[in-house]
């Protein structure tokens, strides 16, 4: 147990669970797109739907979106901001399938319409997790450097992205590996304790049986 579960994470209240980490989800959903969003759908599952007007997860979410951390004072005035800055919005009440009762579903847009898809949940003390990313199944927290990768799933695939990485001084974290069947699309979601450059991540798009790479910069100087 570290002093933050103790304490808490810095924020602007009332809640850690509706406030702090839903800001954190938007913020999430924000880097995991690339840019700044122009639009956005919300679906609000659970508590969220029942009790995230009171509690400010509506306002926290946007602010996220917006590019703001949990202790920026500016998270009250997030609608208002989110106008100035050429964001729409849309917020609706939905179920979401095998989801934890803190979650929402963000669809997100630039202006170069490119799109992202994130289901994410607040842990409470300012913790989230992400559990689908443009529909594919991921663990992670969104703390440390993340890379999604949908692969073919055959012999070598794993091993070359993890050469990849060992190549680049990139120190695995974590590794979670998904699959509905053999031989179908599988899914790598590694977290690094180092940023990971444009570089290694294109090297690793290029290899044969890579569909897809998608990168969360959280420490900065990666893509």
């Amino acid at each position: 147990m570290t002093i933050f579960d103790i304490m808490g994470p810095i924020m602007v209240g009332p809640s850690s669970s509706h406030t702090a980490g839903a800001v954190r989800i938007g913020l999430i959903a924000r880097k995991l797109l690339g840019s700044a969003p122009i639009g956005a759908e919300l679906t609000l599952h659970g508590s969220f739907a029942a009790t995230g007007s009171g509690h400010g997860t509506d306002r926290a979410l946007i602010a996220g979106l917006l590019g703001m951390e949990p202790d920026d004072p500016r998270i009250p005035q997030s609608f208002e901001l989110a106008e100035e800055a050429g964001l729409s919005f849309h917020f609706r009440h939905g179920v979401l399938k095998d989801a934890h009762p803190n979650s929402v579903q963000i669809r997100a847009m630039d202006q170069d319409l490119h799109r992202i898809a994130v289901v994410a949940a607040s842990l409470g003390g300012g913790r989230i997790q992400v559990s689908s990313v443009d529909g594919i199944r991921t663990v992670f927290s969104g703390e440390k450097n993340t890379l999604i990768i949908r692969n073919e799933d055959r012999v070598g695939e794993v091993a070359a992205v993890s050469n990849t990485l060992s190549a680049y001084n990139v120190n695995i974290a974590s590794m979670q590996l998904y699959r509905n069947a053999r031989g179908s699309d599988a899914i790598i979601t590694i977290e690094s304790d180092e940023p990971i450059t444009p570089a290694t991540v294109e090297r690793i798009r290029a290899y044969p049986g890579i569909k897809s790479v998608t990168y969360l910069d959280v420490g900065g100087g990666g893509e």
